[in-house]
Formats: C-alpha cells, structure tokens, sequence
C-alpha cells in the first residue's frame, strides 16, 4: 500500500504537474468569468516555471542533500558492493535488446570500477521493476545484461529484483547479501539519494559504506549559475523535490533512523 500511495502521491504533485494543474485552474477560471482568480492562477504558473527553469533554484536544493554524505577513504578490502538501480531505462531494455543507461549512469560505471579494484569483492545489484500500470522487465534484468556485457564474472554477481523502493532495496540486499560480522561492503547510489539509501541501509540491519556517485550539482560558488539548458534546471528541481518528500515519508514511517541522515 505505502508503494502504490507514494506513486500516485508523486505524480500528483511533480512539479510541471502542478504548473500544469494550476495553468489549467487559471484557464477554468477565466471561463467562469473569474477573472482575477484566472489571472492569479495563471501568473503563479507562469512564475512557478520561470522559476524552476531560469534560476539556480534546482542547485540550491540538491547541493545540500549531496554535501550531506561525503565520499570517505576507501577501506583496504571490500567483501561487497551493492549497487542500486536507478541507472537504467527498463522499457528501452525490454523492446531493443539493449541495456539502456540514463542520467544515473554514473552508479554502473562506478561499481563495475569498484569491481576491478577488489577483484574478490560480490557485487549486488538491486533493483526490480516499479511500474504499476504497464508490464515491465526488472532492472536486475537490464543491470545483468549491461554488467555482462562489461565483463563481469557471473559467479561475483548476485542480483535482487523485487525491490521497487529504497526501502526494499535495503531489506531484499541484506536477505540476499547475507553479510556477517567484520565484513567489509560498499553502497553505491546517486550522492542526492545517499541520505535516503544509508537511512533505511541502518534501520534494515545492514552495516555498508557510502560511496556516492552521480553528482549533479557542482561545489563552491558554480551552485549559483543555473545551466543554460532550462530543462536540466527543471530536473533539479525535480528531484530535490521527491528527495526531500522521500526523507519525511521514510522518517515518518520508520524506514530511515532520522529525517536527514548522514554517514
């Protein structure tokens, strides 16, 4: 019930969907002889967007969850690296043939570095299908195809596909890892996302070391010039926005052990 809810909740107040329900609200408004409600509705639309797509407003809210989890000195030996999905579009997989990488890329690449750097280390990958209106391969899927592909030794590979949140990733890669006591094992996610993945990693049992990757915002003053692409500036805004409606859900729930945790 908490996935489906949190799904239906998300797509109801992303932010182009609320522009769009407040542009349309305007427009009703305008119909109805409301004028000054209409032009109210609508400017705040317009502003909303202007905002979101002109300013370094997506920066400004990313930066703090990605400063929140620094990336530490790696140990001198790793046991395992979990690394979660999030990485690869699914429906391009499952009609090409191909694993497809998006904006997240950055936590294959990394694992299948990390990978190389301790040749004995597992890798786990989780990740499993999140669609809820059409059939969907699971990531695990795509994420074996792709790491196959860059030559990793099948026997190194465990793969976890029923996850569909952060939450079960946790749960499902403990079951699956089974880590015992003194071993040594890496998680690897978007920095953005670190905070959210190391919360419910500690209530889920699961002892790991952050390792964050993907950065989307730079550090320093750069945080204060948005790109000159306004759709990449819109995203931030995005994502920030769902980061930080994930961390108060998962606290307020019990699925992570603070409402902004760090390392």
């Amino acid at each position: 019930m908490f996935f489906l809810l949190s799904k239906i909740f998300w797509y109801l107040v992303q932010p182009l969907v609320v522009v769009l329900i407040l542009a349309g609200m305007g427009f009703l408004a305008l119909l109805m002889r409301r004028r000054r409600l209409g032009l109210w509705l609508s400017g705040t639309a317009l502003l909303l967007l202007a905002v979101m797509s002109l300013s370094p407003l997506g920066l400004l809210m990313m930066s703090p969850l990605e400063e929140r989890v620094p990336r530490a000195p790696l140990p001198e030996r790793v046991d395992g690296i979990v690394v979660l999905g999030g990485a690869l579009d699914t429906r391009i997989t499952a009609t090409r043939g191909v694993p497809e990488l998006n904006d997240a890329a950055d936590r294959m690449t990394a694992a299948v570095a990390l990978s190389r750097q301790y040749p004995d280390a597992r890798v786990l990958f989780s990740g499993g299908s999140a669609e809820i209106l059409f059939e969907d391969i699971s990531e695990a899927v795509a994420g074996r195809l792709l790491l196959d592909s860059l030559g990793l030794p099948a026997d190194r590979l465990l793969l976890e596909d029923q996850s569909r949140n952060t939450w079960e990733n946790a749960v499902f890669s403990r079951a699956l890892a089974q880590p015992q006591e003194g071993e040594v094992w890496l998680l690897v996610t978007s920095a953005y996302h670190m905070p959210r993945a190391i919360g419910c990693f500690r209530v889920a049992g699961f002892d790991v070391v952050p390792f964050p990757v993907d950065y989307q915002t730079p550090s320093g003053p750069a945080v204060w010039r948005p790109s000159t692409a306004s759709i990449r500036n819109v995203e931030k805004v995005h994502f920030a926005i769902r980061e930080y409606i994930g961390l108060l859900a998962y606290w307020m729930t019990g699925r992570t052990d603070a409402l902004f945790p760090r390392a």
